[in-house]
């Protein structure tokens, strides 16, 4: 069945009555003391030695100060590796968009060696560029994805965003558009991986669960970078003494723009067909008992999930992956664009784009934010690296700005280009564009109110 419309096939199925699943008191504690772990590492922050941080950003941060010389060379194994990954799996030559990501992706390896080793043209040694790059970007994220992994094992792994998820379902489809079901890839993909949300969105759509529409929802409004790469915007930024109030601001007003964004174009012109051959698989619309709906979506989790060594193995794997296949081009990109923005006009031509919106919303260093808002289309790094040693309300507005784009060339528009869904470049670089004024324009009184 080909082309098939929602309008015709998905129709709502009311909820029949609460499956039967075994609960037990193991089931329960994995539930949630499992959950409870997870929910300790990334939310809850606690004073160490005078700094107020996540339990995530003080092992990272021990880590760092107690062997800072295995940090240094485990940071440039991982770009050595994740730079020879593609080659390895010889996916490099799959598409135009892979072999220009592998090219970046040596690049950046190079560079790393380079500046670990200390050799190279003296620009790249800059206090500003290579160094700095190194040191307050690459070796943190080479310790968050990994040991963030290690900690996702618990917060998505036992039931807990299957639980949210069906008590989600009534705002879903009213806000976003789309499924409950999707609102376990929305959490899913905040608080753990942007690129395992795609691909498992990519995955949905072609077994007939989403359309193209909703799909393209998801991928642009949901897929955000996760809670890890957060710590390190609000770290690089000088954030995290108010991380708990950037967290909810950016996710409130990530998914506030993501509701308009579903109602204007292009996403609403997407056609809002199932893929290609998929038969169309309608959501059971959950209406009464939701708790216990909830619950026996949680114990089934908790009962098929993997013994705690192997769920934290993998997920520690996963990471492992992921930070492979990004380091190396935040590497490069980040390099490139912060060459650009320093010694070039690149960024503040761009930045005109958004200086009418950061002048007229009365922003105390509307020039500088209007860059960093357009350095966020390349890496999502680069805003920060930017509005470093500026106001701290220029700082705020940007580490927002940063999650609410979404969009970016290092990583997240290859992902998305690399699925079936098949949102085209320019609809891409338009839905940024709009996402972007959109949160200038949502996060400058909050902004405001904080500071």
């Amino acid at each position: 069945m080909t082309n098939v419309t929602r309008e015709e096939h998905f129709e709502s199925i009311s909820d029949s009555k609460v499956p039967e699943v075994k609960t037990t008191s193991l089931g329960i504690f994995k539930f949630l003391g499992f959950s409870l772990i997870g929910i300790l590492a990334f939310f809850i922050p606690f004073e160490i030695n005078g700094v107020s941080s996540i339990l995530l950003d003080h092992i990272v941060t021990y880590i760092r100060n107690s062997v800072p010389t295995f940090v240094t060379y485990f940071a440039l194994i991982i770009l050595l590796l994740g730079a020879a990954l593609p080659f390895y799996e010889k996916t490099w030559n799959k598409s135009m968009t892979d072999m220009i990501l592998s090219v970046f992706k040596v690049i950046g390896a190079v560079a790393g060696i380079m500046l670990v080793f200390g050799f190279g043209p003296a620009w790249l040694f800059e206090p500003d560029l290579g160094p700095y790059l190194y040191e307050k970007l690459i070796k943190p994220v080479s310790l968050l994805v990994p040991i963030g992994g290690v900690f996702l094992a618990f917060l998505v792994g036992y039931g807990l965003l299957e639980f949210i998820g069906v008590f989600m379902q009534p705002i879903m489809r009213p806000l976003f558009k789309t499924p409950g079901r999707s609102a376990i890839d929305a959490v899913a993909s905040f608080v753990g991986s942007y690129s395992l949300g795609i691909l498992i969105t990519n995955r949905i759509y072609l077994e007939g669960k989403y359309t193209k529409r909703e799909a393209a929802i998801i991928v642009t409004g949901f897929s955000t970078v996760s809670v890890t790469f957060m710590v390190v915007i609000a770290k690089t930024l000088e954030l995290m003494d108010m991380w708990l109030t950037y967290f909810w601001v950016s996710l409130i007003i990530t998914f506030t723009v993501t509701a308009i964004t579903t109602r204007i174009p292009p996403i609403s012109r997407i056609p809002n067909e199932c893929a290609p051959g998929a038969t169309p698989q309608p959501e059971k619309m959950i209406k009464k008992e939701r708790f216990k709906h909830a619950w026996a979506e949680a114990m089934e989790v908790v009962n098929t999930t993997p013994a705690l060594p192997q769920n934290i193995w993998i997920n520690l794997r996963d990471g492992l992956r992921m930070v492979m296949n990004i380091l190396p081009t935040i590497m490069s990109v980040g390099l490139l664009g912060m060459l650009l923005a320093l010694y070039t006009p690149v960024f503040d031509v761009i930045g005109l784009i958004f200086y009418p919106f950061t002048w007229a919303l009365q922003m105390p260093e509307p020039m500088l934010t209007a860059k960093a808002a357009a350095l966020s289309v390349s890496e999502i790094f680069l805003p920060a690296l930017i509005a470093a040693g500026s106001m701290e309300f220029t700082r705020f507005v940007v580490a927002v700005v940063s999650v609410s784009a979404i969009l970016f060339f290092s990583a997240m528009i290859p992902c998305i280009l690399s699925t079936e869904i098949k949102v085209s470049i320019p609809h891409l670089i338009f839905t940024w564009f709009v996402r972007v004024v959109l949160t200038l324009i949502l996060v400058t009184p909050v902004a405001m109110i904080l500071f």
